[in-house]
């Protein structure tokens, strides 16, 4: 084998790629900024169990694990950031109130999410921390929808659940949490057999239920076919009011997206404790972008438990479903080393922020990337930027 053959779903990006992502990184970062959001750059590694913590298996099986030489404990590549920025919340910053916190960086899973995966995301994502109230779902929805549009990504569709459904049908009847977890699965492969199976022995209006759940999906209407056909309870009839309110908020924006509910859908990490959300863009809105919703147990284990919701996307996904941005305009310099006014002119330019490509020696018909559109020329004794007559 090859010494360069790179392992699979790992991939180098390419300037034009890495042009592309850096955009959009950019605009990212940015539509967090306008909300108020701080940038954070947690560690690409660190120890296992402040990591994997509360977590579940699901995000343990795609965590890397490694040993540390200097300490003999065992370290984990990140494969999602949120527990990391749970624990400068809780440890590092320690504020009262609310803290909006963003960030940007890779994370590594030991497989890809698909045929055509990467195994190495650039994982964007936004946490708000702080605010027990659907004010703070309803922003980090609105954030995570202002940040997909900055991207290009105009047709949206916001795909609502709530954790707390299937809590308020399970409460109360003492299930062990592997019960617990297969129903879970059951559910969000809408296992029709597998649910039977798993609802033997339960009271039959629990049982009942859990056949019901998997049909609970589509417009608003969901909302009120689960009042009526789940058991009654103030968990549930909460839960069903926040989805409404939210649904109700978001139609009256600017620019409402589609809104479907899954009242069944639970896929994600265990750590969701409340209204979960999935945001569906790309040609025919085939393709989840984004996803997020409340973790309010998130940063038990680091000792402070607060409120928090949030939500992340890959930002390597959002190239393959977005255009690039045109090239930016550049300046073609010719290279003189003994010419003390063109280094200077060429220094100038720079400094103003414009890009200027010197043509080595010998290179005068190669093509690069940049879009030189103007050209500096020898004018009456003085380097001048004129346009360029043709691009060679």
């Amino acid at each position: 084998m090859s010494a360069w053959l790179l392992p699979d779903h790992i991939a180098d990006v390419l300037p034009s790629e890495a042009r592309h992502l850096e955009d959009l990184r950019r605009l990212l970062l940015e539509a967090a900024r306008r909300y108020g959001y701080e940038l954070v750059i947690p560690p690409l590694l660190e120890h296992l169990d402040s990591l994997l913590t509360g977590t579940g298996e699901a995000l343990e099986l795609q965590t890397f694990k490694l040993v540390d030489q200097l300490s003999g404990r065992t370290l984990g590549l990140r494969a999602d950031t949120t527990p990391q920025v749970a624990r400068i919340d809780a440890h590092l910053l320690n504020r009262q109130g609310v803290t909006r916190l963003c960030y940007c960086g890779p994370v590594l899973h030991t497989r890809a999410g698909g045929v055509h995966g990467s195994r190495e995301p650039l994982q964007f994502g936004a946490e708000i921390y702080g605010h027990a109230g659907r004010e703070a779902d309803l922003e980090i929805l609105e954030l995570a929808l202002e940040a997909l549009r900055s991207a290009g990504l105009d047709a949206l569709q916001v795909d609502l659940g709530d954790v707390r459904v299937v809590d308020a049908v399970l409460q109360g009847h003492g299930l062990p949490a592997a019960q617990v977890g297969a129903i879970h699965q059951a559910l969000a492969a809408k296992d029709m057999a597998t649910l039977q199976t798993l609802g033997a022995g339960l009271p039959a209006s629990v049982r009942d239920a859990l056949l019901v759940l998997p049909a609970l999906w589509g417009g608003v209407e969901v909302l009120e076919q689960a009042a009526q056909r789940l058991p009654t309870s103030a968990a549930l009839h909460a839960a069903l009011d926040d989805l409404r309110w939210l649904h109700d908020r978001l139609q009256e924006t600017e620019a409402p997206p589609q809104i479907s509910f899954d009242l069944a859908d639970l896929r994600g990490y265990a750590y969701y404790t409340g209204v979960r959300f999935s945001v569906l863009g790309g040609a025919g809105l085939r393709q989840e972008v984004a996803r997020g919703g409340r973790y309010d147990a998130v940063g038990a284990v680091f000792g402070r438990q607060r409120p928090a919701a949030g939500f992340s996307l890959d930002v390597k996904q959002l190239v393959r479903l977005v255009p690039a941005a045109p090239l930016r305009a550049a300046i073609r310099a010719p290279w003189r080393h003994d010419d003390a006014a063109l280094r200077a002119t060429v220094a100038a330019l720079r400094a103003q922020g414009e890009t200027v490509v010197c043509v080595l020696p010998g290179h005068e018909h190669e093509v690069d990337e940049f879009a030189c559109d103007r050209e500096l020329v020898l004018h009456a004794g003085a380097w001048v930027v004129q346009p360029r007559a043709a691009a060679s």
